[in-house]
């Protein structure tokens, strides 16, 4: 695995682009994009106002969502999240209430590779997005699972 350039997170079209589908979850079409892509509603850092934005389910087990930060710790919604980690998520036409916790890096490699194993085309851009060169081996997954930080969507048992 090499870091070839970790891009900054996306800033005029190009966010725009990446923002596509949270109108679909607003229209109540969310159910169109599967089980693997998730709306995530949560409240921002500094204006404490609500944000939405679209993310990859990783995996989900029933100790809840798993979600990459594939731009890093810089990223609006990973930043928010852990400064207000009681937050929303809709998959497909399901919301749930859940709390964000942040995985340990340890916990990196693992996730990494077993997606990489479910979703190889998927493991390969999501890379080269993120500015990773690998070979596909697990081996190259795993070290590129170290340099990403995971976000574990629980179930909140209050329900506010």
């Amino acid at each position: 695995m090499e870091i070839v350039k970790r891009p900054a997170p996306p800033t005029g079209l190009r966010r725009k682009l990446w923002r596509l589908p949270i109108p679909l979850y607003r229209l109540g079409l969310g159910a169109l994009l599967g089980r693997r892509i998730m709306l995530l509603t949560h409240t921002g850092r500094v204006s404490g106002l609500p944000r939405q934005a679209v993310i990859e389910v990783v995996e989900h087990d029933e100790r809840g969502y798993v979600a990459a930060s594939g731009f890093g710790v810089k990223a609006d919604w990973y930043r928010n999240v852990m400064a207000s980690p009681e937050v929303t998520i809709q998959v497909g036409g399901h919301v749930h209430h859940v709390m964000a916790v942040p995985l340990p890096a340890g916990a990196g490699p693992d996730i990494m590779a077993r997606y990489a194993s479910r979703h190889p085309a998927a493991a390969r851009r999501l890379c080269k997005l993120m500015g990773y060169a690998v070979d596909e081996s697990q081996e190259d997954y795993r070290e590129v699972g170290k340099h990403i930080p995971f976000v574990r969507f629980v179930p909140r048992r209050d329900r506010r």
